[in-house]
C-alpha cells in the first residue's frame, strides 16, 4: 500500500520560514516525478512545485518562485519543500504528490499525480 506521508506544517508569521517534508511508503519515488500542491479554503487545489525523478528539473509557481524550493532525496525516500519568506496568501493545506512517469509538466496538471498524502495545514499571520 502506497502511502505519502506529510509533516512540518504549522502557523508562522509572514517573513517566516517552514520546511515540508513527505515521506513516501511503499513506493520507490527515485524513477518519478513528485509534486507539491496547496489548497486553501474555498479554492481550487494549485500546483505549487514539482521535481523529475532525477532532480535536476524543476518547476514553480509564478506565485511561490524565487521563494519556494523543492528538493529530493531518493535515497530516503522523501520529498522536501522548504518555504522561505511566507506571505499570509500562502496559507493553506499542502499536498504531496507522486507520478507513475519520470517526466514532471509544466505547470503541474493535477490529474497527472497518481498517489497523494493526506495534507499538512500552513499558516501564515500578518
Amino acid at each position: 500500500q502506497v502511502q505519502l506521508v506529510e509533516s512540518g506544517g504549522g502557523s508562522v508569521q509572514a517573513g517566516g520560514s517552514l520546511t515540508l517534508s513527505c515521506v513516501v511508503f511503499g513506493y520507490t519515488i527515485s524513477n518519478f516525478c513528485m509534486g507539491w500542491f496547496r489548497q486553501a479554503p474555498g479554492e481550487e487545489r494549485e500546483g505549487v512545485a514539482s521535481i523529475r525523478s532525477d532532480g535536476f528539473i524543476k518547476y514553480y509557481a509564478n506565485s511561490v518562485k524565487g521563494r519556494f524550493t523543492i528538493s529530493r532525496d531518493n535515497a530516503k525516500n522523501v520529498l522536501y519543500l522548504q518555504m522561505n519568506s511566507l506571505k499570509p496568501e500562502d496559507t493553506a493545506m499542502y499536498f504531496c504528490a507522486a507520478r507513475t512517469s519520470s517526466y514532471c509538466s509544466s505547470p503541474l496538471i493535477e490529474r497527472d499525480f497518481r498517489y497523494w498524502g493526506q495534507g499538512t495545514q500552513v499558516t501564515v499571520s500578518s
